[in-house]
């Protein structure tokens, strides 16, 4: 196995570690070591691909399982923000429905023989996510550590996470565009 799929399943193993220290309330600075957890997956996810496509390394594995461990890192913190009221209901399903879309899509695709590439606007989906979720739990243990008290947290995290799912939106419906020229739904 090489190295990049290997960080892939570094991040899904991280994840149910970051969805422990955040749900840990006995666990003193558990925001912080989540925060710290999160901010390691994340960075797997940029190393993976550009060793992966830096060195020529790219494989099935990787073009499946990559996605998969974004969506199981990113949905697992949208899950923490809402039991923390740090995010609309809505937000997850908006999030939620994209990326079972393009999932579909993807299976589709691969069972007719094509590949649907990530777009750029996909890759700021998942950057703009990671990056508003650092801020709002750096937001978080800062609040939560008496450091820096973060006032109406709840409604700057909603906002963070509505400009990501309006991301998102527009990322989802590119994709659905650009699987159009590629599969043939009528199978």
């Amino acid at each position: 196995m090489n190295l990049p799929n290997k960080l892939t399943i570094v991040r899904i193993v991280l994840t149910p570690v970051f969805l422990f220290l955040f749900c840990a309330e006995f666990i003193p600075h558990n925001y912080l070591f989540a925060l710290i957890v999160f901010i390691v997956a994340s960075v797997t996810d940029a190393m993976d691909g550009k060793i992966a496509r830096n060195n020529n390394i790219v494989t099935n594995f990787g073009k499946i399982a990559d996605p998969i461990a974004d969506k199981i890192l990113t949905t697992s913190v949208l899950l923490c923000f809402l039991q923390q009221n740090l995010c609309s209901i809505w937000i997850v399903l908006i999030i939620l429905t994209r990326e079972f879309t393009v999932s579909a899509i993807r299976i589709t695709a691969a069972s007719q023989g094509a590949v649907i590439p990530a777009n750029i606007y996909g890759k700021i989906k998942t950057v703009t996510q990671m990056v508003f979720s650092i801020l709002i739990m750096l937001a978080l243990v800062l609040d939560s550590e008496g450091i820096f008290i973060v006032e109406h947290l709840s409604l700057i995290s909603n906002i963070l996470l509505w400009i990501t799912a309006l991301i998102t939106i527009f990322s989802g419906i590119v994709y659905v565009k650009d699987s159009l020229k590629v599969i043939d739904f009528s199978e």
